[in-house]
């Protein structure tokens, strides 16, 4: 299978180009730059591998929860490649993206992913290992504030911005059921690609006209003088 994706919902660019199972990524740190670089890091993993849009299978991309401008370049370039080249696509959240990161280099098997949302507020979400090995919801995602999110009734590991700025308040709020947490990973392309693959196998591609973004909160996309 051949599989492009990309992620841009936070201040991480990327891109990924996964073929039978491998996956190559161009990555970067670099907020209020998506639009620049975005495109040259697909070009490249495409030109480095021989390829052509028409020559994938289908697309995947980070559809949110994050940035509302940073999940909009996402949804604009993967909806523009895929009308264009008549591929399927598969919308892929970013906290699962963060999760799937996290199953692939440690032995946890549930992750609480919280990244930060502004306004007071975290994206929320609670993913467990399945049995194939990728990060699977359990509920649903929320926007809410650290205070009040839903307690699990299980232990797991913190994953995500919105544990730096609110680990006082979500480790208190599950008391003992967080042992530790790693504030410092961002969403990659690279787990939305193998994310991706797994939805396409599962029957979660969709047409164009389906890949729309997830926002979580209505007023994110809202401008400032409309708040």
């Amino acid at each position: 299978m051949k599989l492009l994706a990309v992620e841009t919902a936070t201040e991480a660019c990327s891109a990924a180009l996964l073929i039978n199972g491998d996956i190559r990524e161009r990555f970067a740190i670099a907020p209020q730059q998506h639009t620049k670089l975005i495109l040259p890091m697909l070009d490249d993993l495409l030109a480095e591998a021989g390829l052509k849009p028409q020559d994938l299978d289908a697309l995947a991309f980070g559809c949110g929860p994050g940035s509302f401008t940073g999940v909009r370049i996402a949804t604009g370039i993967i909806q523009g490649i895929a009308f264009g080249a008549d591929l399927p696509v598969v919308p892929v959240s970013t906290l699962a993206a963060l999760a799937q990161d996290f199953f692939d280099q440690h032995s946890g098997d549930t992750a609480f992913v919280a990244m930060d949302a502004r306004m007071a507020e975290i994206f929320w979400g609670v993913y467990q290992r399945n049995r194939d090995g990728y990060a699977q919801l359990l509920g649903q995602e929320a926007v809410t504030p650290a205070s009040e999110i839903d307690i699990p009734a299980f232990s797991g590991i913190g994953v995500g911005s919105g544990w730096g700025v609110y680990a006082d308040v979500l480790l208190a709020k599950l008391a003992g059921r967080a042992s530790h947490y790693h504030a410092d990973p961002l969403p990659r392309a690279a787990a939305i690609a193998k994310l991706g693959a797994y939805g396409f196998e599962q029957g979660k591609a969709v047409g164009v006209d389906e890949a729309m973004p997830s926002y979580l909160r209505d007023k994110v996309a809202k401008k400032e003088s409309e708040r």
